[in-house]
């Protein structure tokens, strides 16, 4: 299928919209519903998008209280800011990597979840829509997937080159986030902005939050296995993105949102749920930011009932968002599914008694999201004796694992601790085996893995706690999330989405130690050495199973001959 003519231009589009729809303040400044609080309002750095924003803003609302953009210079409009920087590097670095890829045989994936994707989408492309069944697998990627190559032809590319987008987006959440949480603010009496009379001594004390910001946005760009899934046909980068831009709105703001606003984050935290499920750990986070974070005007009945409206709204938000699975399911499939029927055998690999904490199928269940979808069905139909329906295919499974909880609740506990521990563990289980296979082949390039960015994030945490509030809801977040792979299994993609924060945790833990040594603060200094050498050992314990330091040679060598690679297949063998 041919692309379409003006498809560059509709990419750069593209690129742009996402940049300034996520980070324009534009809603928020259309409606005049609130002044978004200091460090969020627009600034003469924020660049031409938001400088055009905020003078339609002032022309179609009175209301709206946007300051008038300036030049920093005289003879100069306009003045980008680090955040568009760091945005078309992390951007450039992905382009970079996929640009390789196109050139290598991995392109089309031809196994895996990768293939599963695909050819979901291209079934959905030739006019399959529905199989009238409940989906059996999170329904959302393929659906885009389709509606892509119906755009532009049938190429992986077009993808990648959106993922890239996200997760550029991604380092410019990561800056926001940084000089939100980490940015001192200036003494009462003083302005914010630079001057002869509050030139401060220390450059770094004074952009402390600019430069965690921009470390931790560098981190994201050259963290090894996102280079490798921001490529491939995987829904990583939206998961990362969206759950971080939440995040983001959770830490940024001190007044509740407006009702329109609880209900849009509602919508979108279901919607990314279509994709991947584990995106809805985040309700929590949101409902105590409602009911304790966000301040609200009136009295106290008012309160609690505007907090109640909030929370309803948000719940609202959920179905709606969900809303094309949920129909889906109950009105075509006629089955009560809110999501998708594969919950319950991914829950009985999480939950069963051979289980390690990683994917390791029991038996009568084959590797590969595909062949492991079919066996699942099979076996729980032979053992009912009848044809079943997707939701009791996952009823079958889900009893299974929770009978092994039941009768075994103290070893289903140590692998609770088990699956906790691989979480943090410095060890790289690729379900997947593609970043041996890229990095093998020169596609991503070299860059930092997970052990190292964990190592660093625990004592930063440890240290930020109690001298910057807001770093807890960034640690909260990343706790949120491990819990969310508590209920099945770990893999190198899963845990992939907390690793922004935990840049965050290590980019501050890196300028303690650094500001610590500068003004002398030697025992401040030696008690970071103290955290960071416990925490090198927690992430550095060893995986004493051979079998998990095998799967990744097989797995590369088996996709290697898939390809007719066969020097490597050799070398993988």
């Amino acid at each position: 299928m041919p692309a379409h003519p003006r498809s560059g231009k509709i990419l750069l589009g593209s690129a742009l919209l996402v940049y300034e729809c996520a980070f324009g303040d534009w809603f928020a400044i259309a409606r005049g519903a609130h002044d978004p609080p200091a460090a969020c309002r627009l600034r003469p750095r924020d660049g031409f998008f938001i400088s055009l924003l905020s003078r339609t803003a002032r022309r179609r609302t009175s209301h709206a209280t946007v300051p008038p953009v300036k030049s920093l210079k005289p003879g100069r409009r306009y003045a980008l800011s680090p955040s568009h920087y760091l945005f078309a590097a992390v951007f450039l670095l992905r382009l970079i990597v996929l640009m390789r890829l196109t050139g290598s045989a991995f392109l089309l994936p031809n196994s895996g979840d990768m293939h599963f994707y695909n050819e979901w989408a291209q079934r959905i492309l030739h006019g399959q829509v529905t199989e009238h069944h409940a989906f059996y697998g999170l329904p959302l990627y393929p659906y885009l997937l389709a509606s892509l190559y119906a755009l532009f032809g049938y190429s992986p590319f077009i993808p990648g080159f959106l993922q890239a987008i996200l997760d550029g987006g991604t380092a410019v959440l990561l800056y926001k986030l940084a000089v939100k949480i980490f940015s001192s603010p200036a003494p009462p009496g003083h302005p914010a902005v630079a001057g002869p009379q509050n030139q401060p001594r220390n450059f770094f004390k004074r952009y402390r939050g600019e430069c965690i910001g921009i470390l931790a946005a560098l981190g994201w760009g050259f963290f090894l296995p996102e280079e490798a899934y921001s490529a491939i046909l995987m829904p990583t980068a939206s998961l990362v993105f969206v759950f971080w831009f939440v995040v983001w709105q959770i830490v940024r703001r001190r007044e509740a949102p407006a009702p329109l606003g609880s209900l849009m984050l509602g919508v979108l935290i279901g919607f990314t749920a279509m994709g991947i499920a584990t995106i809805l750990f985040l309700a929590p986070l949101l409902f105590v930011a409602l009911f304790f974070k966000w301040n609200w005007t009136g009295d106290t009945r008012s309160i609690l009932l505007a907090k109640a409206a909030a929370a309803a709204l948000a719940f609202i938000g959920f179905g709606i968002g969900a809303s094309p699975c949920w129909i889906h399911n109950y009105f075509i499939a006629h089955d009560p599914v809110f999501l998708s029927a594969h919950s319950g055998v991914n829950f009985w690999i999480g939950n069963n008694p051979v289980a390690t904490g990683y994917p390791r199928f029991p038996p009568g269940l084959h590797a590969g999201q595909k062949a492991m979808l079919e066996d699942s069905i099979t076996t729980a139909e032979k053992a009912a004796g009848r044809s079943l329906k997707r939701s009791e295919v996952s009823a079958y499974w889900s009893e299974k694992a929770r009978a092994y909880i039941k009768n075994n609740f103290g070893a289903w506990l140590k692998l609770l601790l088990v699956k906790a521990g691989n979480f943090w563990n410095a060890f790289q289980y690729d379900d997947l085996s593609i970043i041996t296979i890229l990095r093998e082949q020169n596609v991503i390039l070299p860059g930092l893995k997970f052990g190292l960015v964990a190592a660093l994030a625990i004592p930063g945490f440890l240290l930020a706690f109690s001298k910057y509030p807001l770093s807890r809801w960034v640690a909260a977040a990343i706790l949120l999330h491990m819990a969310s792979l508590l209920t099945v299994f770990v893999t190198e993609r899963y845990r992939v989405a907390a690793v922004p924060g935990l840049l965050l945790g290590a980019s501050f833990g890196v300028s303690e130690l650094w500001q610590s040594c500068v003004s002398a603060k030697y025992f401040r200094a030696a008690l970071y050495l103290v955290l960071l050498l416990a925490a090198t050992l927690f992430v550095s314990i060893p995986q004493k199973d051979p079998g998990l330091w095998a799967l990744d040679a097989y797995n590369a060598g088996w996709q290697a001959l898939q390809v007719q690679d066969l020097p490597l297949a050799e070398r993988r063998s």
